[in-house]
Order: structure tokens, then C-alpha cells, then sequence
């Protein structure tokens, strides 16, 4: 499917996704909004994908919501915005939230700038690898706004409730250590791409089911009764048991020489 603004690029499992509107800093218009949208349903029907790289293009991840782009068409804020039930996920909370509902890990590459609704994107990933030199911010109060694109979610995950309210309420911009120090960011490296593929193959050496159910039941029951997450654990752990990507995933770690050992070995 040909897309203008979102690219997605299947490669040894791996789906990378990339916000490309360079010349705006891959600030966010509607149609972004829609094909980030139509990308996440594609990847969840891939069976074939083990993870997934979220990134922006010309070095920068996003400068957030393009306003007046969005403004000029009232109904595209109307489609942007709009639900059937209040609980549900409009198009704007989808394009986060929907990462965190895909069975695959999902990993942001963080570059340059990452403001707004760039970073509620973001928030969307399971692990967040940033640029040592990129800039952060949970901007929309800057605008008299308050952050609406299910971000927040994740948010009160990654920080504690003082910190989420100081990003929220200051429209702060972060350096990279900083956001690792507040818990924002998983790790800062000089190559964040580099690191991110690191990570992609060792995670994709293991089983997709089981990574499936440790996203599913840490995301649910991060926030939920003891009873629920010890529910949930004993539910996934019966369908691993049963399932043959455990023993797939079993085999794969035992065949290869444990090069730890091995030079262990070679030293005495």
C-alpha cells in the first residue's frame, strides 16, 4: 500500500516504521494520524513480524502536531477526535496506544526532536532508545491543551505522579540524560538505531508467544489487583506450556554454545 507520509519497511522480521515528513520535522498532520493507524493494523496481522523500530526521518523522531495543518479542515479535527463511547480509542489515542496493543515489542528511536505529540507516540513504545543529544517535552500545555493522545497512559507507568505533573503542567524540554533520569527514556546511547537493532535480534531469538504474554500481562496488570496479574500469569503460562514456540524458543537458546562458558572454559 503506497503511503506518503508513513514508511514501513518489513526486513529479518523486523517492521521498521518511520515518520517521514522531513521538511516539517515529521510534524504530525492527519494524514499521518491515518496511515500510522492503517500501519499498526497491518503489522498486527503479520504473523511474520517478531518486532517492531519506530523512527523518525532526517534525524529527527517528531516536532509534534502540525496545528495549523490540522485546523485549516475542521472536519479533520472532528475525525481525529471522535468516538462512539468515551472509553474508546479515538484515531489521535490510537496511534499510541495501538503500540502498546500489538504482540510484538516495540521499540522508538529517538532523535533530535521529539516534542507533543511526538512523545506521546513514543510513550506508546515498549522501550524508548534515545539520541545522547536529542530533546524531549510533553509540550500540549505550552498551548493551553491538555496531552489527549493516550500517552498519559504510559506515563504514569515510566514516572512517578510529582514528575508527570512537572512534564505535563511546565511543557519542559529535556535533555536526553535528563528524560533517562525521570525514567522517560530507556537508555541513551550515541546510535540509537544501531543499539535498537541490537536489541530487535535479541529479542527476536526468543519466543513470540511468550513475549506476547509478558507485554500483555505487564502492561495489564501494571496498574491492576494482585488477584488479576496472579490470574493473568497462571492463564499465559498454561498456553506457553502448551504451545510448541517454547520449545522452539527452548531448543534455539540450547544450541547455541554459551560463549561465556566457553571462554571460562578456556581460561582454566
Amino acid at each position: 500500500m503506497a503511503r506518503k507520509f508513513v514508511k514501513l519497511i518489513v526486513d529479518k522480521q523486523v517492521a521498521h516504521v518511520i515518520l517521514n515528513r522531513p521538511g516539517k520535522c515529521n510534524a504530525l498532520n492527519f494524514d499521518m494520524f491515518r496511515e500510522l493507524d492503517e500501519v499498526i493494523r497491518e503489522i498486527k496481522h503479520d504473523r511474520s513480524v517478531r518486532g517492531v523500530i519506530l523512527s523518525g526521518s532526517d534525524g529527527n523522531f517528531s516536532s509534534g502536531l502540525d496545528v495549523k495543518s490540522v485546523i485549516k479542515s475542521p472536519m479533520q479535527a472532528v475525525k481525529l477526535l471522535f468516538k462512539w463511547l468515551p472509553g474508546n480509542a479515538n484515531l489521535a489515542q490510537r496511534v499510541s496506544i495501538g503500540w502498546r496493543r500489538l504482540p510484538v515489542p516495540v521499540i522508538a528511536v529517538l532523535e533530535g526532536v521529539c516534542f507533543g505529540g511526538g512523545m506521546q507516540i513514543a510513550l506508546g513504545a515498549d522501550f524508548r532508545i534515545a539520541a545522547s543529544d536529542a530533546q524531549m517535552s510533553i509540550m500540549e500545555a505550552k498551548w493551553g491543551l491538555v496531552p489527549d493522545m493516550a500517552g498519559l497512559v504510559s506515563l504514569r507507568e515510566v514516572v512517578s505522579k510529582d514528575q508527570a505533573l512537572l512534564l505535563t503542567m511546565t511543557a519542559g524540554v529535556l535533555s536526553a540524560q535528563d528524560a533517562l533520569s525521570k525514567g522517560l527514556v530507556t537508555e541513551v546511547v550515541d546510535e540509537p538505531m544501531v543499539r535498537a537493532l541490537e536489541l530487535a535480534a535479541v529479542l527476536a531469538k526468543t519466543s513470540p508467544d511468550a513475549n506476547a504474554a509478558i507485554k500483555m500481562s505487564i502492561n495489564k496488570s501494571w496498574s491492576s489487583s494482585i488477584r488479576s496479574l496472579l490470574s493473568r500469569e497462571s492463564i499465559s503460562q498454561i498456553k506457553l506450556l502448551l504451545g510448541k514456540n517454547r520449545l522452539v524458543a527452548a531448543k534455539r537458546q540450547t544450541s547455541e554454545p554459551d560463549k561465556a562458558y566457553k571462554d571460562r572454559q578456556a581460561r582454566w
